[in-house]
């Protein structure tokens, strides 16, 4: 009896009469499992047959019972099923049951079989089957029967695999679904239908047409075929769409893998989708955050690099365009630029603005929010109700409404807020096409424009305080051209850039009794007001202690001794004593200085130097190459306990000397040797004239680096003429006094000083009188002209004379009062043999007039 064939239904599907015709093809050893159309419940159940004769001996055996019982026809064919299969203690009632078929009885049940022993001896495998039995006649007429065998544990396998499978697709928290070859939904769970409505049969024989946008669905209608054919399973595609009733914008993320049948064919599609909108939108927020960050990090990398306004406003933009918008402005108080505290407007916002910044990623024409376009550089301000002049007056931002028709959607006015005071106005626009500002960027605007603010405001702060400093530094130092006796005076002073703060550069010109002239120039060490007060304090001792008519080295070591205290509230004193304290108690600030002090002489062309540590003078003679003067360089000022050393140079007519601060010779790009050596070689030709030597020395040098100030002072010898002095030595006897009138009349005829005259003998014999009185040694009389008259009357004696107001009743005591009521000025010195007393009086049609010597002896009384 041969297998009995199922019956056969006719397919759609082509491909169904080409398996069937590779079935009958294929070689009778081969089992053929597949013989109905996909998805049948054979290709998951394997079903065999076998006949029994009617002796009860098995008379045809099918291959698929040689696959389900591993036994080959040629064993299994006259067999007694009974004995071979059943054990043995089963097998009396399982004669009975053969009987009982033989007979003409169906049966259907559960028998538990073992299969035969192996050649080897090994026990056979025992099993479960169901077997249903049909009793048949042979041709012959004879009982015979046909048996049906199923594998029990087959289908116990089928049974849980469909428990778990229902499981897993009924109670899945994700949307499944099962879409079949055509794309159309097959099978829907209850998750996918609590999403999109209905129940899990409404959605059979939908397609994704029917829940997402066209393109959208075509996009996963080309994904879907791309998986059915090429296996290639998709994973985390995320889709976009919306639910029914909603008009919420939502996010999947879905799996698909093609799903096969029990013979391998593939029968449709597995969708695995999970809602991602929650998580989309905090991966957004989160990523929002991280670029937030990232913003505040860059500007606060960016912002505040430089201490001008219009920079800091530059680098605000630079850093939100086009990372945080598409458009950006920058207006600022336009009275703060100037230096006005508080700039007038500014309660209700309409104060002058200056537009000092603008950026655009899209456009280059500024943008105005409202109203007509501002050019960067132009003044102008906000109308009184307008959203920026509110946010000005409330320092809140506000949303500036776009204009229709053009280009910019989103508008946000942030005022720019620094310690308590709105400074300026930012403003930050989106175009069409960008997403609007929304409150975290409008928090994140807030704090980009306030970090900026204190950029900006400290900008400001410190432009005024350099501004001050620069002010009174340039107000301690000579006002307009310095003039002196016998020396032409060229000077220069070039501060820092406003990067840099002000220094304690200085230089001095300071006229002496008998047309000396004091040369100075000192550099305080550090920067900012606080050396710019140092310096003034420094240069103001310095003006005082030459009134004095000290030598050059006790100028110098006075001005230690005034350096050391300024750093001590109790000043020189306090210094003194703190100095012999041990350094560990000594909290108070160390002011250093360096400075050179030089004393020419016109009459006799000398000029005495003395070095504080400063850069040495250079001197250019007359057709001699330019050379650096050897003069001692001492301490700086405020160092204490060196004594100074003094230099003593003759200068020839024509020279030309050089003092300067090391701004002017050193750099960073410049080693102070480099700079020295290139500041000597700049002196090329002396005899230009002095103001060109200057500008040629400044334009030859790099002195555009700005990172000190520069301080030059140069002078040409132009010596007083012979013929401009009178000099004469009296003898110690009262009949000089006399002779002394006598050289003075004669000398001044013979400068044509005929109305000083009577003035000078006059206070010529009370000066020399005073020598024979008070004095010692010969007396020498020396009269010298240049721009005034100078008198001056040597003596041997130490004894400085000292001007008291007489009593109406004394006899004497009235010469030095009358020598101060006719001459402009008048003062002694001490000299290395003793004292010089001199007065000074001033030519005929200058500024001031002469003093009557009649009036002057009248006022005595």
């Amino acid at each position: 009896m041969s297998e009995i064939p199922a019956k056969a239904t006719e397919s759609e599907d082509p491909s169904d009469g080409a398996m069937n015709q590779a079935a009958e093809a294929a070689a009778p050893g081969d089992a053929m499992w597949q013989s109905s159309p996909p998805g049948s419940i054979y290709d998951y159940i394997k079903v065999a047959s076998f006949s029994i004769g009617p002796g009860g001996l098995v008379d045809q055996w099918s291959l698929r019972a040689e696959q389900l019982f591993g036994i080959p026809a040629a064993r299994a064919v006259g067999v007694d099923p009974i004995e071979a299969f059943v054990d043995p203690d089963l097998r009396e009632r399982g004669q009975r049951k053969m009987a009982e078929i033989l007979d003409g009885r169906e049966w259907t049940g559960v028998v538990p079989f073992r299969m035969p022993d192996a050649a080897d001896g090994a026990r056979g495998e025992e099993g479960l089957a169901e077997v249903y039995v049909m009793p048949t006649r042979t041709a012959e007429g004879d009982k015979a029967a046909v048996c049906i065998v199923v594998d029990v544990r087959t289908l116990r396998s089928i049974e849980t695999d469909l428990a778990a499978s229902q499981a897993i697709f009924g109670q899945s928290p994700f949307g499944f679904l099962l879409i079949d070859t055509d794309l159309r939904v097959r099978r829907a769970n209850e998750r996918f239908a609590s999403t999109f409505g209905g129940t899990p049969d409404d959605h059979r024989g939908k397609g994704v047409h029917d829940y997402l946008p066209r393109g959208e669905a075509e996009r996963v209608s080309a994904t879907l075929r791309r998986v059915l054919e090429t296996g290639q399973s998709i994973t985390d595609m995320h889709i976009t769409g919306h639910v029914p009733g909603s008009e919420e914008r939502r996010h999947w993320s879905v799996n698909l893998y093609r799903v096969h049948g029990g013979s391998g064919r593939p029968i449709g599609i597995a969708w695995l989708g999970t809602d991602i909108t929650s998580r989309r939108a905090a991966a957004r927020e989160a990523a929002a955050a991280r670029r937030n960050l990232a913003l505040l990090n860059e500007a606060g990398a960016r912002i505040g690099n430089s201490l001008d306004l219009e920079t800091t406003a530059r680098e605000l933009l630079d850093v939100v365009v086009p990372g945080f918008c598409d458009l950006a402005t920058v207006d600022l108080y336009q009275g703060l630029l100037t230096g006005d505290e508080t700039p007038p407007g500014l309660a209700d916002g309409s104060a002058e603005m200056r537009r000092v910044a603008f950026a655009s990623a899209v456009s280059g024409a500024p943008f105005a929010g409202s109203g007509e376009p501002v050019e960067v550089g132009a003044v102008h301000h906000f109308p009184f109700n307008s959203p920026c002049a509110d946010a000005l007056r409330t320092a809140r931002p506000q949303a500036v409404p776009p204009e229709e028709g053009g280009l910019v959607q989103s508008t946000l006015a942030v005022p720019m807020v620094a310690h308590d005071t709105v400074v300026g106005l930012a403003q930050f626009a989106r175009t069409k096409g960008s997403e609007p500002f929304g409150d975290r960027d409008r928090d994140l605007a807030v704090e980009l424009a306030a970090r900026a603010a204190v950029c900006i405001d400290n900008a400001r702060l410190y432009r005024r305080e350099h501004e001050r400093a620069l002010i009174l530094q340039r107000s301690l130092l000579p006002p307009g051209d310095p003039e002196a006796s016998g020396l032409d005076i060229a000077c220069r002073y070039l501060p820092g850039n406003a990067a840099t703060e002000v220094g304690g550069d200085w230089f001095d010109v300071i006229e002496l009794p008998g047309h000396r002239t004091a040369l100075v120039v000192g550099d305080v060490m550090g920067r900012g007001l606080r050396a710019a007060v140092a310096m003034g304090e420094l240069r103001t001792a310095v003006r005082t202690l030459a009134l004095l008519d000290l030598e050059p080295a006790e100028v110098l070591s006075a001005l230690d001794e005034i350096a050391r205290g300024l750093g001590t509230p109790g000043g020189v004193q306090q210094a003194t004593r703190t100095a012999r304290q041990p350094r560990a108690a000594d909290l108070s600030e160390v002011y250093l200085a360096t400075c050179v002090y030089a004393v020419y002489d016109s009459v006799t062309r000398r000029c005495t130097f003395a070095n504080a540590g400063h850069l040495p003078p250079v001197l250019v003679e007359p057709g001699e190459s330019a050379l650096m003067l050897d003069v001692p360089p001492g301490m700086p000022l405020g160092v204490g306990g060196e004594p100074f050393e003094e230099v003593e140079v003759e200068l020839p007519e024509g020279a030309l000397l050089a003092l300067y601060t090391d701004g002017l010779v050193e750099s960073r790009d410049h080693p102070l040797d480099e700079g020295l050596q290139a500041f000597v070689g700049a002196l090329t030709d002396p005899s230009r004239p002095l103001e060109d030597v200057c500008d040629h020395v400044l334009n030859t040098l790099d002195t555009h680096h700005g990172e000190d100030d520069i301080a030059l002072l140069m002078a040409r010898v132009q010596g007083l003429p012979a013929d401009s002095v009178g000099d004469w030595t009296l003898p110690r006897e009262p009949r000089s006094v006399g002779r002394a009138r006598e050289y003075a009349r004669g000398q001044l005829l013979s400068w044509d000083l005929e109305p000083l005259v009577d003035t000078t003998e006059l206070l010529v014999s009370e000066l020399v009188t005073n020598a024979l009185r008070y004095g010692e040694g010969e007396i020498r009389l020396r009269l010298l002209l240049d721009r005034t008259l100078v008198c001056e009357v040597w003596d041997s004696g130490l004894v400085q004379p000292r001007r008291r107001r007489a009593r109406d009743t004394d006899e004497g005591g009235r010469g030095l009062q009358l020598v101060g009521l006719l001459s402009a000025a008048w003062g002694s010195r001490r000299t290395p043999r003793g004292k010089t007393v001199w007065f000074e009086l001033p030519l005929p049609g200058g500024e001031h007039g002469l003093t009557d010597p009649a009036e002057a002896l009248l006022s005595l009384f």
